[in-house]
C-alpha cells in the first residue's frame, strides 16, 4: 500500500497547482501555487523533485519549478517561451535529460533537452492536426505523438541528441473519425493502448520493442453503452448533443486493468487487458467528478483520485480490481483537470 505520497493537481481555472499528501488512506492539501496561467500539463521528475509546467499567455511556455516535499510549494526555476502555442501534454525522456511535448492548439510536437533545471530550445519540431499526447518508451529510444485531428500515431526513434527520426511507416492508423487522445505503454514495452475522444475506444496496439513500430491488433469501447451516447465528431458540443467524450487513460497495478474516463456522462470505467494484451469492456462504471478529464492510479495500484472540469473537488478511491471504493472528497481548485503522484 502507498503510506505517503505527494499528489498534484493542475487547475487550469485558476491558473495554479495544488499539492496534497496522501497518507493512511486519507488526503490533505499542503499548499496552493499560484502564477500558472491556464495550466493543463505537467510532467514530473520525482528524482530530482523538479516540475515541468505547461502554460498559457503570448507567449505560451513551460516553467520549471522546484517541488519542496515537507511544504508541497512549487517555486519557479526557469522558463521555456513557446510562441507557436502552449502544450497539452509533456513528458520526460531518460532520466530527466529531454523533454517531449505535444500541442493541440498548435499542432505541433517538440523535444528539448534538459540541463539542470533549464529546458533548452526544442531540437526537433514535427506537425500533424491536434497533437493531443506524446509518450517515450521506457528505454527513451522511440516516442510516439497521438494526433487526434489526423486519426493516427507518428511514430519516431530518438537519437542521441534527442532528436525525432522517423520510423518506417511515420504513422499508424487509428479507426477514422475516432479522435485518439491519450496513449500508455504497458510494462512489458510490447503493447500499446490508445483512447479515442469520439469513439470512447482503448486501441490496441502491438508493439516491437526493437524496431518501435507499432501495428493495431484489436479494440474495445470504454464508455457506458447503457447510456446511448452518440458518436462523436470534431468541433461538436458533446454535452449538448450527449455524444461520446473520452478523457483520461491509466493503468492499474500489475497490468490486468485500463482505467478510463468518459466526460458527458462523468464516469470511470476499467477495460480487462488479457494476457496476450487483447482488450475487453468494462463490467461496471463509476460516477465521479463532472467532467473528469484528469485522473491517476498510484504507483501501487491501491488508490485512484479523480479531478473534475466542472467542479471543486477532487476523488479519492480506493481500487480493487475492476471496483472503486469512494474514500474521500477534497477541495482544489476550478477548472482541475491534470493529477500526478509523485
Amino acid at each position: 500500500m502507498t503510506d505517503s505520497a505527494l499528489v498534484l493537481v493542475a487547475n487550469a481555472g485558476e491558473g495554479s497547482i495544488s499539492t496534497f499528501r496522501l497518507k493512511n488512506g486519507r488526503i490533505e492539501l499542503l499548499a496552493v501555487t499560484d502564477g500558472l496561467p491556464g495550466c493543463s500539463t505537467f510532467a514530473v521528475d520525482s528524482d530530482r523533485d523538479l516540475v515541468y509546467a505547461g502554460v498559457k499567455g503570448e507567449p505560451a511556455g513551460i516553467l520549471t519549478l522546484s517541488l519542496d516535499r515537507q511544504s508541497g510549494r512549487l517555486t519557479p526555476q526557469s522558463r521555456l517561451d513557446l510562441p507557436g502555442g502552449g502544450m497539452n501534454y509533456l513528458a520526460i525522456v531518460r532520466g530527466g535529460t529531454a523533454l517531449l511535448g505535444a500541442s493541440y492548439g498548435g499542432g505541433y510536437g517538440i523535444s528539448c533537452p534538459v540541463s539542470g533545471d533549464v529546458v533548452g530550445e526544442p531540437v526537433s519540431k514535427i506537425e500533424f492536426p491536434n497533437l493531443h499526447s506524446v509518450l517515450p518508451s521506457v528505454d527513451g529510444r522511440f516516442a510516439y505523438f497521438v494526433s487526434l485531428g489526423a486519426d493516427i500515431v507518428a511514430q519516431y526513434a530518438l537519437d542521441g541528441d534527442f532528436r525525432l527520426v522517423p520510423l518506417t511507416p511515420q504513422t499508424v492508423e487509428a479507426p477514422a473519425g475516432s479522435g485518439p487522445r491519450h496513449l500508455v505503454l504497458n510494462d512489458a514495452q510490447d503493447a500499446a493502448y490508445v483512447l479515442t475522444e469520439f469513439s470512447g475506444e482503448v486501441l490496441h496496439y502491438s508493439r516491437d520493442a526493437r524496431s518501435g513500430r507499432l501495428e493495431l491488433r484489436d479494440a474495445t469501447t470504454a464508455y457506458d453503452t447503457t447510456k446511448d451516447l452518440g458518436h462523436s465528431v470534431f468541433g461538436a458540443d458533446p454535452l449538448a448533443n450527449h455524444y461520446i467524450w473520452g478523457a483520461d487513460l491509466h493503468f492499474g497495478a500489475g497490468g490486468n486493468w485500463l482505467w478510463s474516463s468518459e466526460r458527458t456522462e462523468s464516469t470511470l470505467g476499467a477495460v480487462a487487458v488479457a494476457d496476450d494484451g487483447s482488450v475487453s469492456a468494462p463490467t461496471r462504471f463509476t460516477v465521479t467528478e463532472t467532467q473528469p478529464r484528469g485522473f491517476a492510479v498510484s504507483p501501487d495500484g491501491a488508490y485512484l483520485i479523480a479531478a473534475g472540469e466542472r467542479s471543486t473537488t477532487v476523488s479519492l478511491y480506493a481500487v480493487r480490481d475492476d471496483e472503486l471504493e469512494l474514500l474521500q472528497r477534497a477541495e482544489t481548485g476550478t477548472g482541475a483537470n491534470w493529477v500526478r503522484f509523485v
